[in-house]
């Protein structure tokens, strides 16, 4: 596996706990962005899925009562 001396160079925990902060923005930017973006996606859906229930509701009536043509 990974050697304990090679992961420590991706650990870093500054002295200043200042520098957390811009970190901290970013993460929330980030998470607010998600969080969006998820609930767009789910209004989304749930629009297709009303609109594809009133097809599927018009098909059937369309069966139900053919036309003559």
């Amino acid at each position: 596996m990974f050697h304990p001396s090679v992961l420590s160079l991706f650990l870093y925990f500054p002295e200043d706990k200042s520098e957390y902060i811009p970190a901290a923005i970013t993460f929330l930017i980030f998470l607010i962005g998600a969080f969006l973006t998820m609930r767009v996606i789910i209004l989304v859906s749930k629009r297709e899925a009303k609109k594809a229930k009133e097809l599927e509701e018009q098909l059937k009536n369309q069966e139900h009562f053919p036309r003559n043509s």
